[in-house]
């Protein structure tokens, strides 16, 4: 029998599986193509040797509303489309369900909108850590600094990096042997989107990554992604309010996720 993780990473159905799901335009699949281009090339998105999702393995996508993705909160099931949202966790969800049919995996999504890192930390005990994860996934960092500069929160870049900080210690302390996925926080500049965040978001990005890079944690370049994307196509087409993907962002995010675990 062949390996299963190099059947399944190069199988044709696998490649085609998010862009022919989702209904993607032409400016997508050409960024799917540019993307996967750009990873041959650089390696910039540092996928694990091995993949880091095994059989019979609990996947949980954590986060604020890009994660979150309008879930139905009181479906608490593992691999239910309701609970997994319409974002970019339910088409990585389903990809992975469809690839690997005997594989017993058990995907959750607990993505709460508006969240902050701190607002993560409240909840962890019940959406985290007695859902036993052995992969966990976590896109947390756009209200951290929005909500700082437009709702009034008072934290700072370095409260940001603590708050993270202690959470992962106290996420590898239960759980030593989670395989941890830090995505980096994005935005693109469109829509509620303007120059007031700049250059300070790009710190919270920058945390994100010195956190993975810490804790020995896979990396998922999203805002490297996304301004790839917008040579493409224009940054509405990804993310038309400058925060919440699209499907056509979603996908892509869903489609570097997966190449990132190499799922």
């Amino acid at each position: 029998m062949a390996d299963h993780n190099t059947e399944h990473t190069n199988s044709p159905d696998r490649r085609q599986f998010v862009r022919s799901a989702a209904g993607l335009s032409a400016a997508s699949i050409a960024a799917l193509s540019a993307l996967d281009a750009a990873a041959a090339d650089s390696g910039q998105s540092h996928p694990a040797p091995t993949s880091l999702i095994q059989p019979g393995q609990t996947i949980l996508f954590q986060g604020d509303s890009i994660t979150d993705a309008s879930r139905k909160k009181n479906d608490t099931a593992a691999n239910s489309q309701p609970a997994l949202g319409k974002g970019y966790a339910w088409l990585a969800a389903a990809e992975l369900l469809v690839d690997r049919p005997n594989d017993h995996l058990k995907i959750y999504n607990r993505g709460i909108s508006g969240n902050k890192v701190y607002q993560l930390a409240e909840r962890w005990q019940t959406d985290c850590l007695d859902l036993k994860p052995d992969v966990l996934s976590i896109l947390i960092g756009v209200n951290d600094y929005w909500h700082l500069l437009k709702h009034g929160y008072d934290g700072t870049l370095e409260t940001y990096e603590h708050d993270y900080r202690q959470l992962l210690q106290r996420t590898l302390n239960v759980l030593p042997n989670v395989k941890l996925v830090i995505c980096e926080p994005f935005v693109l500049k469109v829509g509620a989107v303007d120059e007031d965040l700049f250059p300070a978001f790009d710190g919270y990005r920058a945390a994100a990554k010195r956190l993975a890079e810490t804790v020995g944690a896979t990396f998922v370049p999203f805002q490297t992604m996304f301004d790839l994307a917008a040579k493409i196509a224009p940054p509405e087409r990804w993310a038309a309010d400058g925060v919440h993907p699209t499907t056509d962002g979603a996908a892509l995010m869903a489609h570097l996720w997966l190449q990132a675990v190499n799922a």
